[in-house]
């Protein structure tokens, strides 16, 4: 299904500076070894310091993200309040014990106006923390035990989808739905449905990306990020033709074999194709 990359751009850039809050889209963004700069490098956790995602509480859709050059603003798309600013530096390095997953990190507490804001708007206690600078959290890809750094992303750096194979889902659903349900960093256009399957090593603008595996749907894609609104689409109709066993897959998982800058409309160039690893590829 390989196609030439003559016409393939990167079309869209995507951050989420908070995990599972609103994303932000760049016209440029610069690529580090645990992704892009600013991707997830704060989260809201309980007092327990476990995350909390959309999975569980869809209302953290409507919590938007408006980047300035010295932080950004989160603000509420569902009530009339003042905005929460976060500085990209902070004074204040508390410690505070957080857990992603099976993983237990070291992160730092924002501040206590953050933690206030944010129960409000949630409606329960709540804790802001940013990654420690000090901390590495690190991951692995079986069976090479190629190990990489993340952020407080749930497994891997970055995520890519193509508007392709976004645009052949939604000629099989009722409703259509954007790229913003997939929360993907990197979106591109020109190639084939599917084709991203088939890159193994490939470049945009001076980066040098690895394609790992297939990026595994949960939930959450079924979040509307306008709403806060739960509904079986569209993972249901996923489920149908992208599904192996247990796992429903849409989308790649990537990470980052030479750090550098990208902007949109970049080519996408081929280092290495791949068979596919997938059977419906």
């Amino acid at each position: 299904m390989h196609n030439s990359s003559d016409s393939i751009q990167l079309s869209q850039i995507w951050i989420y500076p908070v995990k599972s809050l609103g994303g932000v889209r760049l016209k440029n963004a610069q690529v580090l070894r645990e992704g892009l700069k600013y991707d997830r490098r704060w989260m809201i956790v309980g007092p327990d310091g476990n995350f909390l995602t959309q999975r569980k509480f869809p209302e953290m859709s409507l919590l938007k993200i408006q980047m300035r050059e010295d932080g950004f603003n989160i603000i509420s798309a569902k009530e009339n309040c003042s905005a929460l600013f976060i500085p990209y530096k902070s004074e204040i390095k508390e410690s505070f014990e957080v857990k992603v997953w099976n993983d237990v990190v070291s992160a730092v507490l924002v501040n206590k106006e953050a933690d206030h804001w944010l129960s409000e708007r949630l409606r329960m206690p709540v804790r802001f923390v940013a990654m420690n600078e000090n901390s590495q959290r690190e991951t692995y890809v079986e069976p090479t035990d190629k190990r990489f750094p993340i952020t407080f992303s749930d497994d891997f750096p970055l995520h890519l989808i193509s508007e392709a194979s976004l645009d052949d889902l939604n000629n099989r659903l009722s409703l259509q739905v954007g790229v913003e349900r997939f929360r993907p960093n990197l979106v591109v256009k020109g190639n084939l449905p599917y084709s991203e399957d088939e890159w193994q090593k490939f470049r945009i603008g001076n980066v040098m990306f690895e394609n790992i595996s297939a990026c595994e749907r949960c939930m959450m894609i079924n979040v509307d990020q306008q709403s806060g609104i739960k509904s079986p689409e569209p993972l249901k109709t996923l489920a149908g033709y992208r599904r192996i066993d247990k796992h429903i897959l849409f989308g790649r998982n990537i990470i980052v074999e030479q750090t550098g800058s990208i902007r949109e409309g970049d080519l996408v160039t081929f280092e290495r194709i791949q068979s596919p690893d997938l059977p419906f590829s």
